[in-house]
C-alpha cells in the first residue's frame, strides 16, 4: 500500500464515529490529532446555532434533556434562559468538566454520565429532548434503542429536536455515519412522529486550513472539492451538512 493510501486508511479509522474514543478526546488524547492537531471539531465554545434557533422560535419547553451534552454549552445556554436542564454524556471526563463549569457559573444544570441506549432513572421526566450531534455517533441498532429510550424519558406530548450529519457529506467523510432521509424517517417511525425535517448546517470549529489537511489525508488532489461541501457562517466557521429534525412523542 502506498503512502497516500496508508494515510487515507489511517484517517478513515481515526474518524469512524461509532468507534471514536470520545473520552480520550476530552482528556486531550485525540485520535484526530494527525488531521487537525488538538482541535475538537464540535467544540465551538457556545451553543449550536440550530439550538439557538429552536429556542428563539419556541420549540423548546418545560424540562429539557441535553442528549450527548459534551462540555455543556447547549445546556448552559438553555439554563440561562430559564429552562430546567439535565445533560448526559458517555464521557466521564466531559461530565466532570461540565460540572466544574456549572459550579463556576453558578448554573443549575444536572449533569449525568449515561449510556445513550440505557437511560435508567429518567422515565417520564422531560418535555423536550435536544440532541446536538449524538445520533450519528451510534450504530444503526444503537440508534433504534436510543430512540426508544428517549421515548421513555419523555412525558406524554414530549418533543425531540435532533441535528445529525446528512447524506450531503462528501465521500471523504463516509466514515461519519452520514444519514439519509429514508433511513432517518424509518428509524424514528416506531416512537416519534416527525413534524419538520429540513437541511441545515452543523457549526464546527474547523478552518479552511483544517479542511484542506483533511482533504489531503483522504487522498483528495483537489481540496476545493471537499471545502465546497460546506457553507460558512458569519463567524467564518465551516458548517457540516446536517438534518434538523423536530418530532413528537408517539403515545404508544
Amino acid at each position: 500500500m502506498d503512502q497516500q493510501r496508508t494515510s487515507s486508511a489511517s484517517a478513515t479509522s481515526a474518524t469512524e464515529l461509532t468507534s471514536l474514543d470520545f473520552e480520550a478526546i476530552y482528556q486531550g488524547r485525540s485520535p484526530l490529532e494527525q488531521l487537525i492537531g488538538e482541535l475538537t471539531p464540535w467544540d465551538i465554545a457556545g451553543p449550536q446555532p440550530v439550538v439557538v434557533d429552536w429556542e428563539r422560535s419556541g420549540r423548546i419547553s418545560g424540562a429539557v434533556l441535553d442528549a450527548g451534552c459534551g462540555l455543556g454549552d447547549n445546556a448552559f445556554f438553555l439554563a440561562d434562559r430559564g429552562y430546567r436542564v439535565t445533560g448526559f454524556d458517555g464521557s466521564p471526563t466531559a461530565i466532570r468538566r461540565a460540572r466544574e463549569c456549572a459550579r463556576a457559573r453558578g448554573a443549575a444544570v444536572e449533569f449525568r454520565e449515561a449510556d445513550a441506549t440505557n437511560l435508567t432513572g429518567l422515565a417520564g421526566r422531560f418535555d423536550t429532548v435536544v440532541d446536538s450531534a449524538l445520533y450519528h455517533c451510534l450504530e444503526y441498532d444503537q440508534r433504534l434503542r436510543y430512540l426508544a429510550e428517549l421515548h421513555g424519558v419523555c412525558a406524554p406530548g414530549g418533543r425531540l429536536l435532533l441535528v445529525c450529519f446528512s447524506d450531503r457529506m462528501t465521500d471523504a467523510f463516509s466514515a461519519l455515519n452520514n444519514i439519509g432521509e429514508d433511513e432517518l424517517r424509518g428509524s424514528m417511525a416506531a416512537h416519534w412522529r416527525i413534524t419538520d425535517l429540513r437541511r441545515t448546517g452543523y457549526a464546527t470549529s474547523l478552518t479552511r486550513q483544517d479542511l484542506e489537511r483533511c482533504a489531503a489525508a483522504f487522498g483528495f488532489t483537489e481540496p476545493a472539492e471537499l471545502i465546497e461541501t460546506f457553507d460558512v457562517d458569519e463567524q467564518g466557521r465551516f458548517l457540516a451538512p446536517a438534518w434538523a429534525v423536530e418530532a413528537e412523542r408517539r403515545s404508544t
